[in-house]
């Protein structure tokens, strides 16, 4: 098909810039994107037959990674985190 309508896992390394050129990076054509990702998530791990706990484990690594990076910069000046 069209190289617009691929998905990313599906393009070829030569024909990456192609594709990212063919997506609108407007607020209204990212908000889309990540809508697509969203439903293409939970359409691979939430809902299932027979799920298991991958999907909502990643959701909760994923969250504990973010949540640490966004407070490192707390979590270095205190001093319960440096070694004596």
């Amino acid at each position: 098909g069209p190289l617009s309508e691929r998905p990313l896992l599906e393009v070829r390394l030569g024909e990456l810039h192609t594709w990212i050129s063919t997506y609108s990076f407007s607020p209204q054509g990212l908000l889309g994107a990540v809508q697509r990702a969203c439903s293409s998530y939970c359409a691979k791990y939430i809902h299932v037959k027979q799920g298991g706990p991958a999907g909502i484990s990643m959701l909760l690594a994923g969250y504990c990674l973010l949540s640490y990076g966004w407070n490192y910069q707390h979590f270095s000046k205190t001093s319960y985190f440096r070694s004596s």
